[in-house]
């Protein structure tokens, strides 16, 4: 799809469906002189990559996109569910310092803080618990919900979302992560995080299923 390399005979697959498309597979062998069965593995590569497509009783025409294009196509149907990962969720009345123990142990960056009732009320930065560090305080007596960004403050995700769309989301904001939620009758339930780790590997896992 995306920069995707084409061996010399898909090659001459795609020349033959631009000039003589639609086109069956049977005629395609015909003109390089192979037999369907061989084709076949071709064939496939270029359909499910999107240079071609196929209809019953008709056959194989040119989609006229381009390798980028098609990357694009793809980029814009990945979807949150896909590529979420656990979230790292304490509680609001956890200390400062439990706080950062939880966030080494779990090598995150962000923490998402539930109430009792596990609804999400704030999230927490590594620079929050940097910024509350630094003095002489006492960071077992200070509860994360003095610190944290609170809600309405907060931004969200959903499943549904586009991947895209919170990559943008996440650069405009200048944040590392977001909780992915669901929405409950008193507030919202943490189910996931997508990170700009998260989608950094869903890029080039996107790339990488073209070699």
């Amino acid at each position: 799809m995306s920069t995707i390399e084409l061996n010399k005979r898909q090659e001459q697959i795609l020349e033959i469906v631009k000039e003589n498309g639609p086109i069956t597979g049977e005629h395609i062998a015909e003109k390089l002189n192979l037999t369907r069965a061989t084709l076949r593995p071709d064939l496939a590569i270029l359909t499910m990559a999107g240079f071609l497509d196929a209809r019953p009783r008709v056959g194989y025409f040119y989609t006229g996109k381009s390798s980028t294009e098609l990357l694009s196509e793809s980029i814009k149907k990945m979807k949150v569910a896909d590529y979420q990962s656990i979230p790292v969720v304490v509680n609001e009345n956890m200390s400062v310092y439990d706080a950062i123990c939880n966030m080494f142990l779990e090598d995150v960056g962000t923490l998402f803080v539930v109430n009792e009732s596990s609804l999400l009320v704030g999230v927490l930065s590594r620079k929050d618990l940097l910024r509350t560090s630094i003095g002489r305080q006492d960071l077992n007596t200070i509860p994360v919900h003095i610190i944290m960004t609170r809600m309405p403050n907060i931004t969200m995700c959903a499943k549904e979302d586009l991947l895209i769309d919170i990559a943008k989301l996440l650069i405009d904001k200048q944040i590392d992560a977001l909780p992915v939620v669901k929405e409950e009758e008193n507030g919202y339930e943490v189910v996931g995080r997508i990170t700009k780790t998260n989608i950094t590997k869903a890029f080039v896992s996107l790339l990488g299923n073209d070699n």
